[in-house]
């Protein structure tokens, strides 16, 4: 799930495009196996690990490891939307477990997981949705066996993306800082690592803008539809060639919980 935004109604906004969502969200054939592959590695995944990703959406990524990964149990993909969660097809595989849930639900344990404790959870870009942060972590921390390890993916304070001014000036004003992450993982009591990866974006410059008229963004949910337009019109004329090239930069936010070695 993509960037900032308020306290708002997020799960309508994706329930609104979630038949769309992977075709509007995929830059190119290679991002999702790489992403895959860095969230694997960073948590060194096994598999015999219990798995969770927690704001799954349509499992893009779940889905992906999976495969790479070939694990021996289910992989949970946690959504607060069922619509978003019926993109893991019906039914769904049987590497993966869909289960509607919120990080807060999770944490509270306000649902009962398939398993009693998780080896590696990972949320990818949907810490920014969790209205209290540190609570919320702390929760999904103690949900870990020892040695289970948290992973945070997130986009950093600020990006180079090719949007227009209000959207990048929003972002900064409400994307968390991955330090303040990282801080709460270590107030939880995990052993923590900040890092970052980069990936290089190439897409085509009018299928960008039509991503953005489709608010590929939950940030972008925050602008009404005449912001949006004047929004693309402001990246066309900032833009005018045909690819748009820009980075991909993120935050790998990792907690261990001391024990065991996983």
């Amino acid at each position: 799930m993509r960037a900032a935004v308020g306290r708002r109604d997020v799960r309508g906004h994706y329930d609104g495009i979630a038949a769309e969502y992977d075709e509007h969200w995929v830059y190119g054939p290679d991002y999702v196996p790489w992403m895959s592959r860095q969230i694997a590695e960073a948590l060194r995944l096994a598999p015999s690990d219990r798995i969770a990703d927690i704001g799954s959406g349509t499992g893009l990524f779940a889905r992906e490891l999976a495969d790479q990964l070939g694990p021996s149990r289910p992989v949970v993909c946690a959504d607060p939307s069922e619509a978003m969660l019926r993109g893991l097809g019906t039914p769904p595989p049987a590497s993966l477990a869909p289960l509607v849930a919120s990080a807060e639900d999770i944490a509270e344990r306000r649902v009962r997981l398939p398993y009693d404790e998780l080896d590696a959870i990972w949320l990818k870009e949907s810490v920014h949705h969790v209205a209290d942060q540190a609570r919320t972590l702390r929760g999904l921390a103690d949900r870990l066996a020892p040695g289970g390890r948290l992973l945070i993916v997130m986009l950093p304070a600020a990006i180079k993306y090719p949007l227009f001014k209000a959207a990048l000036a929003r972002f900064e004003e409400l994307q968390p800082n991955p330090a303040v992450i990282e801080a709460h993982l270590r107030e939880a009591g995990l052993e923590t690592r900040l890092d970052h990866v980069e990936h290089v974006i190439r897409v085509d410059r009018d299928k960008y803008l039509d991503m953005v008229r489709a608010r590929y963004m939950s940030l972008l949910s925050t602008f009404s539809d005449d912001e949006i337009a004047e929004g693309v019109e402001e990246m066309r004329a900032a833009h005018p060639e045909p690819v748009l090239v820009f980075p991909d930069r993120f935050a790998f936010v990792l907690g261990r919980r001391v024990g065991e070695t996983a």
